[in-house]
């Protein structure tokens, strides 16, 4: 059902690395459909297309959300959004992790870095535990510092005229089925590094939000003394995402040297996205409505993007390069490729890159380690949860796994 596309490669004559040659052959095929969808639970709700909006005349308030949450939030602790693709009880957990090893193996994209090699950040999905859970495996066991910053997918972005800033949660512990997951002491230091201008602390949309709590919980289950720094990241036009990138990777650079702390070995960067969203639900059908063909096209264009601005060297250019596969950088309401993470990815890779630089480190290494989709092995059962979407040839979702690796 999968097919790899041709790479382009590097000759004497034209000496351009294979990642700059990719985004060439994007902008061959990046002017496709243009996609609107109804809201979905688990899986990316693809927005209206156009320019950044003003704030909507009444967004959604406190109460609004808090009764659409599975287990709501309180003022002192975050609840849980989604409560039937994600575990709520530690039972639940215990059983996904155990689950998450059985036969078939996502499709492996490369070799896992060495046990004592430092993990500077990963890119994990946050679809379905039943769906996406053997990727997770590949890929959260990996990070294993005690503080890490989250850089989520701000789905409702849009419904709360949010974009060109950064949204912190407000400090208070997360639930999980393993226990609550503690804020991070970083996290004062950070918003105060920051200018006000780049900066949004709301509890509300960290509540309405399920693209981080989907890997704190795996995270939380390897790691019991967890401590997070939360953030989600809406809409922002090019060069506005690449100074929130600067300024947020320089501020955490600048609290982790007031307390001697290490990139690998204390604190980590864990970025959340899925893939391509595929089907007339998603308005995103360029290979047509679906189909075998279709499914192999899209699969290949998302390992174009695992190994190439995902790969090798963390960069500006490469941050660049991937939003530019997704959105049209002006004009970044208006998607090319159905990836949810076009926001949070550039955002993550745009701090990385500030943040080793700034603590006078070499940049990481993109290591793309898995890849798989809603349908590429069968569901896991796991008595309690289920799917918030199907899963057919004219409805999938690619799940990513990348490890960035410090030299």
């Amino acid at each position: 059902m999968r097919s790899r596309l041709a790479l382009p490669g590097r000759s004497r004559s034209n000496p351009a690395p294979a990642w700059a040659l990719f985004l060439a052959l994007v902008a061959l095929v990046a002017l496709v459909t243009l996609v609107r969808t109804p809201a979905l639970l688990g899986q990316a709700a693809i927005p209206e297309p156009g320019a950044l909006a003003g704030a909507p005349v009444a967004p959604p308030t406190v109460d609004e959300v808090r009764k659409k949450m599975a287990i709501a939030s309180t003022d002192e602790l975050r609840g849980q959004q989604d409560g039937i693709g994600f575990a709520q009880t530690a039972e639940q957990m215990k059983r996904t992790w155990e689950a998450s090893s059985t036969p078939p193996a996502p499709e492996s994209l490369g070799e896992a870095p060495p046990k004592d090699a430092p993990i500077a950040a990963i890119l994990a999905p946050h679809d379905d535990y039943v769906y996406a859970a053997r990727v997770y495996r590949k890929v959260v066991p990996l990070v294993t510092a005690k503080t890490v910053v989250l850089v989520g997918v701000f789905h409702g972005w849009r419904k709360f005229g949010a974009h060109d800033q950064i949204v912190f949660d407000v400090p208070r512990p997360w639930r999980s089925p393993d226990g609550p997951i503690a804020p991070s002491p970083l996290r004062d230091e950070v918003v105060a590094g920051l200018p006000r201008e780049d900066v949004v602390v709301s509890a509300v949309m960290h509540d309405g939000e399920h693209s981080l709590e989907a890997l704190a919980y795996w995270l939380k289950h390897v790691r019991p003394d967890l401590e997070i720094l939360p953030v989600i990241v809406p809409a922002a036009p090019w060069e506005r995402m690449k100074e929130l990138g600067n300024r947020l990777g320089a501020a955490i650079a600048s609290a982790m040297k007031r307390r001697d702390l290490r990139l690998g070995r204390d604190v980590a960067v864990v970025i959340s996205s899925d893939a391509v969203h595929y089907g007339p639900d998603f308005r995103y059908t360029p290979y047509g409505d679906g189909g075998d063909e279709a499914y192999s096209t899209a699969c290949a264009k998302d390992r174009l993007l695992l190994t190439h601005p995902l790969s090798g060297a963390v960069s500006v250019q490469k941050a660049h390069g991937f939003l530019s596969s997704c959105v049209d950088p002006k004009d970044p309401g208006i998607y090319r490729l159905t990836w949810c993470g076009r926001f949070s990815i550039p955002l993550g890779l745009l701090t990385l890159e500030s943040l080793a630089r700034n603590l006078g480190l070499s940049p990481p290494k993109g290591v793309p380690l898995a890849y798989a989709t809603s349908l590429s092995a069968p569901p896991l059962t796991i008595e309690g949860l289920g799917v918030t979407a199907p899963a057919t040839l004219s409805h999938f979702v690619g799940y990513p796994a990348v490890a960035f690796v410090l030299n």
